[in-house]
């Protein structure tokens, strides 16, 4: 598969442009009973994304592709299978090739829908 099946890219789904720390990517997301977040992400071109942290775990998996996540000055490449825990509070950014889909998920609420859908 290339890409994540129609039904995970519902319209109301859809992840807002100013939740997201890297440009042209499409993600979608789906909330658990907890307040946790499950994100679904496609980056379309090579991207990096900027440094932030959270105030709770995130954990990843590279789907297709390869992302490397960047912890301070260590760089840590992620192909497709791999996965990665990022403590709450630890600032990273990471690196994505085109074509790479990632799933991370979120121990509190990390993004919001779009605008004209999220309540």
């Amino acid at each position: 598969m290339n890409d994540f099946p129609e039904f995970m890219k519902n319209p109301l789904n859809k992840i807002a442009r100013e939740s997201q720390h890297t440009s042209d990517i499409e993600g979608y997301v789906f909330d658990g009973a907890d307040g946790s977040q499950a994100c679904f992400w496609k980056c379309f071109q090579d991207r990096a994304s900027t440094t932030h942290c959270h105030e709770f775990d995130e954990y990843m998996l590279v789907v297709q592709g390869e992302y490397t996540v960047i912890i301070g000055e260590e760089r840590f490449r992620l192909l497709a299978g791999r996965e990665f825990l990022i403590p709450k509070g630890m600032p990273h950014g990471g690196e994505g090739l085109s074509g790479t889909r990632t799933i991370h998920v979120f121990g509190g609420r990390r993004v919001r829908r779009m605008p004209e859908i999220d309540p």
